[in-house]
């Protein structure tokens, strides 16, 4: 009976702690914030298209694109936080765990930047946009110069 109640003491505990994450361990993690940062990519590079001049500026588009920048930018750095997510082969470089504290701050900026970026966006003007993008652009090429692997 002692020996029933300890592995159900144990059962409740593991569950407990895996109620407490979002995910199943490191890998999912990883799989988690790289599917984020592709979504980010991809409405990123459409944003971008548009104003560079390389397809016509659409605002409602524009804005779509920015409104999901505003979202999917608050997703992926919950996942670099579990244990073991820095063991998983990935692009991330070791220098985000060594200074978490900075690529913390980096990305409460581009989370920042990004509702920057919602609020010219609502102007519908290409003229308006087009500095917070850029400015947007800055900081995570900057991040990715010192967090990404080629």
């Amino acid at each position: 009976m002692k020996n029933l109640f300890i592995l159900l003491s144990l059962g409740l505990s593991s569950a407990a702690a895996l109620a407490g994450s979002a995910f199943t361990d490191a890998e999912d993690a990883v799989s988690y914030r790289q599917h984020s940062f592709q979504l980010i990519r991809h409405n990123f590079v459409d944003l971008g298209d548009m104003m560079r001049g390389k397809i016509p500026f659409d605002a409602k588009r524009a804005e779509k694109r920015v409104n999901a920048l505003a979202t999917l930018t608050t997703l992926p750095w919950e996942a670099f936080e579990v244990p073991g997510a820095d063991k998983v082969k990935s692009d991330a470089k070791a220098e985000i765990w060594q200074d978490l504290k900075d690529f913390k701050q980096k990305a409460e900026q581009f989370q920042t930047d990004a509702l920057a970026l919602q609020t010219a966006a609502k102007s519908g003007d290409q003229a308006t946009i087009k500095p917070a993008f850029a400015n947007f652009a800055k900081n995570c090429k900057a991040c990715h110069d010192q967090y990404k692997a080629d």
